[in-house]
């Protein structure tokens, strides 16, 4: 049987010629019984359309009819007349002629879906994200052209569309939407009866969406890797402090700096890549990757830190260093920012100062019970120097700035000299330096001296020059605390042996060292116990600890799934007496040193850190993270 009608015998039956008319619909029959065999979904579809390789033609006037007359939506008058109607007007749509003739328009869009390949929904407001994917294609829009934006999926915005096969829609939306977008069929009462809700929530008030309500995705509703196209690189052709000052940037930032806070994060790492930019937050002492935007925006981020920061955007060739004042949730911070030049573009780093975090109690940092009351003893002398070592943000100023809030402020004058000050002490007298101008830690230590202190606070004894004066200033009656960038406590000794002092300066001044570092604590939300597994048996054994049982993070929403949620310290105080003092007068290496230090009771920073696993604290993998053999 021929496929195809005879459309010229079709027009004598819309004339009303009766003969034919019964012809064309027995032939319509006939038709129909073969329609009904399973139409190959491979042959049609909006899915090849997108694959124009495929070859495969947009579905024709019979294969809707067919579907639904298979499905018995339409009977086969109202396939042969709709039909008709579409030879004499070829420029109407079948599914529109369809709709005149009060055919039910789900089902019918539902088969329009299964040959396009594409999902078919009903739309409930419940399946739109509010009014802000809706707002950026306009409400009028949306129902002038039978579209509406539903929601986010992954890197796409779901979009409903009534006509799938109008292409040129589909790529006028994804511009408008700045985003990738994804096709599913919907109808047009669900349309119009949205819409007509959301107008009247709109002119009440109730769809209008808060600020404080952003989330990420929100953000970077503006932003789609494909917007920018580079031809030539050519940074003079950048307008970075407009591009800074564009609303998605603006918003992205305040995102980043928001969330990190809201994290507890200490640090805010932003790195250029090949590829894509890369930000991550560092949470209790590791690095945590977080949402990245497009690499497009990088240079707009980085300058928009800038202008925050009151740095120069156009130089991007040399580091610069800032400060940002910030209000995120109803609190003060400091954000430090540093930026540097890297290969793919400039890195940002914004340290979060926050006074709540050094506003820990000396007896709340983890110190044992013995190893307070020594540090406590010690931090009461007269006179001498008192050391804090260990690496970068292993805690060593929030322990002096907790030594500091035990003095009594009121009888004593406690002054400090910091690169940079961090946080400001009441009662405490703080002094910037500056070594750009001469204003370096041994000036302003030297300057300190002509000001009658009782206790001062040096940030870092970084050369020979600021520990001489150091020294000088506590054999002559002052308490002196500092740090130092050394792996242990023990090793203190000898760096101020190597940065040129005398050692038999160094053991008259010297009272006591403590080293320490940071472990993350077990969530107390999901700790539970388990039994010791042979690492870890294999670790405490070598220390002399016997156990068959230790404490674990199973994994939380508050600790984010890793088991830890906080921090607390491990230390190695080493308390110079008159042996040790006598011993470091002979300069002797540090591992000599150390073996002597001991001997006369130093607890050292593994044997510290796995008392704490013991008691429940923190784990093994934790301590083996921070310590070395």
């Amino acid at each position: 049987m021929n496929d195809e009608f005879n459309f010229d015998e079709l027009d004598l039956a819309v004339d009303g010629s009766s003969e034919v008319q019964e012809q064309v619909q027995e032939q319509a029959q006939e038709q129909a019984q073969d329609d009904k065999l399973p139409v190959p979904v491979s042959q049609v579809g909006l899915s090849d359309i997108w694959r124009p390789e495929a070859g495969t033609a947009l579905m024709t006037v019979r294969d809707l009819g067919r579907v639904l007359l298979a499905n018995e939506v339409i009977d086969s008058a109202q396939l042969v007349t709709a039909r008709a109607l579409q030879e004499k007007d070829p420029s109407r749509r079948i599914e529109d002629i369809f709709r005149e003739m009060n055919v039910p328009e789900p089902p019918m869009q539902k088969a329009l879906a299964e040959l396009a390949h594409l999902a078919f929904e009903r739309i409930e407001v419940e399946n739109i994200e509010g009014m802000k994917y809706v707002n950026r294609l306009g409400l009028q829009y949306c129902l002038d052209h039978d579209v509406m934006p539903l929601r986010f999926a992954g890197s796409r915005v779901v979009v409903g569309v009534v006509y799938v096969d109008d292409l040129i829609l589909l790529d006028e939306i994804r511009h408008k939407m700045s985003h990738s977008i994804k096709p599913v069929v919907v109808t047009r009462g669900d349309i119009d009866a949205v819409a007509e809700l959301m107008r009247s929530e709109q002119e009440s008030g109730e769809g209008d969406i808060s600020d404080d309500e952003v989330s990420l995705e929100d953000v970077l509703v503006g932003i789609d890797e494909e917007d920018v196209e580079v031809v030539e690189e050519n940074d003079e052709d950048m307008d970075l402090e407009k591009m800074a000052g564009e609303s998605p940037v603006i918003r992205y930032v305040n995102y980043l700096i928001f969330n990190a806070v809201k994290e507890g994060a200490s640090d805010i790492h932003i790195e250029p890549q090949e590829k894509k930019l890369q930000v991550r937050y560092r949470i209790d002492g590791v690095m945590y990757n977080t949402t990245s935007p497009p690499t497009q925006m990088k240079n707009a981020i980085i300058s928009r830190l800038k202008i925050m920061a009151n740095l120069d955007i156009a130089e991007r060739r040399l580091p610069q260093d800032g400060r940002i004042r910030a209000m995120v949730h109803g609190r003060k911070l400091d954000l430090r920012l540093s930026t540097l030049p890297m290969v793919a573009g400039e890195k940002a780093v914004m340290r979060i100062l926050d006074t709540r975090s050094i506003q820990v109690d000396l007896d709340d940092l983890g110190m044992t019970h013995d190893c307070l009351t020594k540090w406590k003893h010690e931090i009461n002398q007269p006179h001498g120097i008192v050391l804090v070592t260990g690496p970068t943000g292993s805690g060593k100023t929030t322990t002096l700035y907790a030594s500091l809030g035990k003095m009594d402020r009121n009888k004593l004058n406690i002054s400090t000299a910091e690169d940079p000050v961090e946080y400001h002490l009441n009662g405490i007298n703080q002094t910037q330096t500056h070594a750009s101008i001469g204003m370096t830690f041994a000036a302003a230590l030297r300057a300190l001296l002509r000001q009658d202190p009782d206790v001062i606070m040096v940030g870092e004894i970084r050369d020979g020059e600021t520990a001489k004066t150091a020294i000088e200033a506590s054999l002559t009656g002052h308490l002196v605390l500092s740090t130092l960038h050394t792996n242990d406590a023990p090793s203190a000794i000898t760096r101020l042996v190597n940065i040129g002092v005398e050692a038999y300066l160094i053991g008259s001044a010297i009272n006591a060292v403590v080293a320490q570092r940071l472990v993350r604590k077990i969530c107390t939300e999901c700790k539970t116990e388990r039994d010791i597994n042979p690492i870890e048996s294999k670790h405490l054994s070598a220390a002399g600890i016997d156990v068959q049982k230790v404490m674990y993070g199973e994994g939380c929403p508050k600790c984010r799934d890793t088991g830890y949620s906080g921090r607390l310290g491990i230390y190695e105080l080493l308390v110079i007496n008159d042996e040790l003092r006598d011993a470091i007068a002979r300069e002797p290496n540090v591992t000599e040193f150390r073996r002597k230090c001991l001997e006369f009771g130093m607890l050292s920073l593994r044997a510290d850190g796995y008392d704490k696993v013991v008691r429940g604290l923190t784990t093994v993998e934790e301590v083996l993270r921070v310590t070395e053999e």
